[in-house]
């Protein structure tokens, strides 16, 4: 009978998204009566290629998972040491997390060492396998990666697709990334903008997450001067955007773009990492949820966003679209600022009780469950 199963990817004390759906996924695992432990990284990037301030988390550990901090993504020897650790304990299930070819070598050689049992079975989670930031080598380690796999999850169709430029013929199925649940229930409106400070009766637009180009918040920006200019004809107060995450590249290029654009008035910066126990107050404090993005796989937003349902305004890249669908989930427009401030006049004309009916049935398909029975089956295990 199916017992153990290894998760190989971030966890805690590191931070971010990756960790969040590891941890969860754990736990699910563990709910379904598996033995199930997390590897997750001693060193993940070194200093000099991490752009946000720290790698770690400020809140306390989760309870009830056994988590190991051993994978050094740069030391070949590390690699070798874990492989052969991971081949001894004989699960029978490793799910690995791939998002970053710069993880390709590290992971491939671990995976490779520790099938050697020839009992234990391979199956990756693809967030990505073209990254949105291409650099020299994707190609090479992404493919090293894949082939040391035996089965594999994506959670877009682009993410399929692409998968399948590299590996046409291993097991792979699409299954939808489940709800980040694990941040906890929504508070009312009112208490979200009290203990954020939001005056209780503005439009907030909430664009959340790390800040990166792909992520069009460049764009949102322009979108919010055609919005403020619009509103101002029409003698209305503005919406407001709030911008929670941190920057992953240079802020200075966005600084002089709202000093240009004269939005400072309608825009509330909270750019430093949002730690897990807060993510609810933002999202509980928005309207609306907005991602800009100019080019998307799948987002973890969006089941953040159906969680705490809350409309979405989204743009026609990726998976996006199929995710929140057109005056369903929130509005698609293109990623342009004229379009984008189109959506979010259209939003807010509609009104946010036009999308919960949807969104509350929508949701429902984002299942944990789902995904571990998904993740076995390709195991081979049905």
């Amino acid at each position: 009978m199916l017992k153990r199963v290894i998760i190989i990817g971030p966890a805690y004390p590191l931070r971010g998204g990756l960790a969040a759906f590891d941890q969860r996924l754990a736990k699910q695992f563990g709910e379904e009566g598996f033995d199930c432990s997390i590897y997750s990284f001693s060193l993940q990037y070194p200093s000099f290629l991490f752009p946000g301030a720290t790698q770690f988390s400020s809140d306390p550990p989760p309870s009830g998972l056994e988590i190991h901090s051993v994978i050094n993504s740069i030391n070949p020897f590390n690699w070798l040491k874990i492989g052969n650790r991971l081949k001894k304990l004989n699960p029978d299930i490793i799910v690995v997390r791939y998002w970053l070819p710069f993880m390709g070598p590290a992971l491939g050689t671990i995976l490779r060492r520790a099938k050697k049992n020839s009992h234990t079975k391979i199956v990756a989670i693809t967030d990505n396998i073209i990254p949105h930031e291409k650099r020299p080598g994707d190609k090479l380690f992404t493919r090293y990666f894949l082939r040391s796999c035996d089965a594999f999850i994506t959670m877009s169709e682009k993410v399929m697709n692409d998968l399948r430029k590299f590996e046409p013929a291993k097991p792979a199925r699409q299954v939808l990334h489940p709800l980040y649940d694990n941040f906890g229930d929504a508070v009312s409106m009112a208490e979200a903008r009290e203990r954020l400070g939001i005056a209780p009766d503005k439009k907030i637009i909430l664009f959340f997450g790390f800040i990166r180009k792909y992520k069009g918040l460049d764009l949102l920006l322009e979108a919010m001067k055609i919005a403020k200019d619009k509103a101002a004809a029409r003698s209305e107060e503005p919406p407001v955007l709030l911008v929670a995450g941190e920057f992953y590249e240079d802020e200075k290029e966005y600084a002089e773009k709202i000093k240009a654009l004269g939005i400072s008035d309608i825009l509330i910066m909270k750019t430093a990492f949002i730690p897990d126990s807060e993510v609810r107050y933002y999202l509980s404090a928005a309207n609306v949820v907005a991602q800009p993005y100019r080019n998307a796989t799948q987002s973890g937003v969006t089941p953040l966003a159906y969680h705490f349902e809350k409309p979405m305004i989204v743009t026609n890249v990726g998976s996006l679209p199929a995710m929140a669908p057109h005056k369903k989930a929130g509005i698609v427009c293109e990623p342009a600022p004229a379009a984008i401030a189109a959506a979010i006049e259209e939003y807010f004309q509609l009104g946010e009780n036009y999308f919960i009916p949807h969104l509350r049935s929508e949701k429902e398909k984002y299942s944990w469950s789902k995904l571990v029975e998904a993740l076995v089956e390709q195991a081979g295990h049905p």
